[in-house]
């Protein structure tokens, strides 16, 4: 059995004044709806991470508007929601229990952001032996400063976390050839 896993798909990683301006794949929250919409036509388990930051200057704090899940991806009833407050969506939750409640063996990965709370948590579904599957234009990263003051494009962040990951902790997917795959 397979489940779709939605990382912190929330308004408030849209905030540039916190985030920054340049981020990667501005067409992730879409292509994570695309997915979301065939786990859902094939009755397949959904599961919707929220972090709910801890850092009251967050806009992933509880108490900020941002905390808000993207209208594009909004939990409809019945779909569970597991709230988090860090990179990992499992440590401090239930969520690997109730993906083995319900013999899940294989996990697809979407959502934001790549560098952070995404691979953390790709990382961990494998370490946990999970089969997993990361969509890598239904992720998105911002661009950083290095350690020594370097800047490092958006796209080089994606990029590279993508390439950590990739093999040793999961199979890398576009949404289209997932798609495909799918309806296969």
């Amino acid at each position: 059995m397979t489940a779709l896993l939605l990382i912190d798909i929330q308004l408030g990683l849209q905030e540039v004044d916190y985030y920054g301006e340049e981020r990667s794949n501005p067409q992730a929250e879409t292509n994570c709806k695309k997915i979301l919409k065939a786990f859902r036509a094939k009755n397949w388990p959904r599961f919707h991470i929220q972090h709910c930051s801890t850092n009251s200057e967050s806009p992933l704090h509880p108490t900020k508007k941002g905390n808000t899940f993207n209208p594009l991806v909004k939990p409809k009833e019945g779909e569970p929601v597991i709230k988090k407050n860090v990179n990992s969506a499992f440590i401090g939750t239930d969520l690997e229990s109730q993906l083995k409640e319900r013999k899940i063996t294989d996990v697809v990965i979407v959502g934001l952001t790549t560098e952070h709370c995404v691979s953390t948590s790709t990382r961990m579904a494998s370490n946990l032996g999970f089969n997993t599957t990361l969509i890598s234009d239904a992720t998105a990263s911002f661009n950083k400063i290095g350690v020594a003051g370097e800047q490092y494009s958006a796209d080089v962040i994606h990029n590279i976390a993508l390439t950590n990951l990739k093999d040793e902790f999961a199979t890398i997917k576009d949404t289209a050839s997932f798609l495909k795959e799918l309806d296969n």
